[in-house]
């Protein structure tokens, strides 16, 4: 009778198990806020401080090459990530000479 009723007891626990809900997973924003918005303001000539000013302080500043900052924008959920982007600018003498990436679009 005991070896019955802890049969049935690891049967029902391993049943339960299987149907527990999935855990809780946070959104997890990565990185630089950037929208187009601030791209657009964004003009060859400007300087370093005029930069930081529109899109703020660059995630990663390479010590290598300090005339290129980079923007990395990350967004996801466990192991799904819904958006990531990379604007990378360059200058010379402190002034903005050009940039390349773009955000990714929000269409449908």
């Amino acid at each position: 009778m005991k070896l019955k009723n802890g049969l049935n007891i690891l049967v029902l626990s391993l049943l339960a198990g299987c149907s527990m809900p999935e855990l809780f997973q946070v959104v997890i924003n990565q990185g630089n806020l950037v929208e187009e918005e601030m791209l657009e303001k964004l003009e060859v000539g400007l300087t370093e401080s005029q930069v930081k000013y529109i899109l703020g302080t660059p995630l990663i500043s390479d010590t290598f090459n300090p005339n290129r900052w980079d923007y990395y924008t990350s967004v996801s959920k466990g192991d799904v990530v819904y958006t990531e982007s990379k604007i990378s600018l360059y200058f010379e003498d402190g002034k903005l000479v050009r940039w390349e990436g773009s955000l990714p679009s929000l269409e449908g």
